[in-house]
């Protein structure tokens, strides 16, 4: 078994930072490749980001309301 990073991706030309609005999941949670998992808010747009691997949602490192910067690490995944 392994583990993925999921970073917070690019949202868009000089965005640099987004605030976490709402996780789509809980830790130790399966999900699939391209579920959405979190909903991440800009100073101009709500964007939803997808899981980038199927498998176990093992550690969400961002609580709600809090704010993270582009390619941070938000999440680790177990795959299976």
């Amino acid at each position: 078994m392994g583990q993925y990073k999921v970073k917070l991706p690019e949202l868009g030309e000089a965005i640099e930072k987004a605030n976490i609005s709402f996780w789509h999941f809980e830790e130790g949670d399966k999900l699939k490749k391209d579920d959405e998992l979190v909903e991440v808010v800009t100073e101009k747009s709500t964007f939803n980001v997808s899981a980038p691997v199927s498998g176990a949602l093992s550690k969400i490192l961002f609580s709600e309301g809090e704010e993270v910067k582009i390619n941070e690490v938000i999440a680790i995944i177990d795959t299976e």
